[in-house]
């Protein structure tokens, strides 16, 4: 049975601006990985509420999950949780047990919870909140979209509450090899190699060092045998190659 898929969403100017750069695109590829989730596409949008509402949607309908990062705190251009519920169809407004959590944690802090803070307890009708231990303004599931929030250490202890609650499937292992030569040199042997093992990935990824080409040639695949055996067709092609 094949892994359940996903998609994620990134939502910020800054992101596309250049301003900021992405890290949780990577950490939840490995986390996915780990886990038997299949990440198939990552979109980046602006903070736009149509560019947002329209990925969402198409998102949600072609993979069993979709993942957001961004625009749910307490400023004006926070506007995922109201783009997700339009996505949806479904009411937005403030609900009571998150209004609970960020009033005790402003109470712990000594804060006061101002009107803006308060728009980060604004939750679509339907959802379960997603846990956050590390600021308490909780993120969101609705349907199958979950929408977390785009500062790293907090988007990471969202993922990591989240995932034990979705199924996986089988963990993805994977198997590398240095050759050093130049992929048109080792691209006939290495397609034999992907022909044969249809059922795997089979990737090149070139590099330069000190003026020489090189390839690390990447396996991918959930069968732990098929990837040895991979392997060893590729280094009687390469028995130079190194791991």
């Amino acid at each position: 049975m094949p892994n359940p898929t996903a998609a994620m969403l990134v939502i910020g100017d800054e992101i596309l601006s250049g301003r900021t750069r992405d890290s949780n695109m990577h950490h939840l590829a490995g986390r996915l990985t780990e886990h038997g989730i299949d990440l198939r596409e990552v979109r980046v949008v602006a903070d736009d509420p149509d560019a947002i509402e329209r990925a969402a949607r198409a998102l949600s309908e072609a993979f069993d999950h979709v993942f957001t990062s961004g625009g749910i705190g307490p400023t004006h251009d926070d506007i995922t949780a109201e783009c997700i519920a339009r996505a949806k169809g479904v009411p937005i407004g403030v609900r009571d047990d998150a209004r609970a959590i960020l009033q005790a944690h402003y109470d712990r802090q000594g804060g006061t919870l101002n009107d803006a803070r308060l728009r980060m307890a604004r939750i679509p009708e339907g959802a379960t909140l997603i846990d956050n231990p590390v600021s308490a303004a909780p993120g969101f599931s609705l349907d199958n979209i979950h929408v977390m929030a785009g500062v790293p250490q907090i988007f990471e202890a969202m993922v990591a509450g989240l995932l034990p609650t979705l199924t996986g499937g089988a963990r993805v292992e994977s198997r590398t090899i240095r050759v050093e030569r130049g992929e048109g040199d080792i691209a006939e042997a290495l397609g034999q190699v992907a022909s044969d093992y249809p059922d795997l990935s089979v990737g090149s990824y070139p590099f330069v060092q000190k003026g020489r080409f090189g390839v690390n040639v990447v396996v991918r695949g959930s069968d732990v045998d098929r990837l040895e055996a991979a392997m060893g067709a590729l280094k009687t092609h390469f028995p130079e190659a190194a791991e």
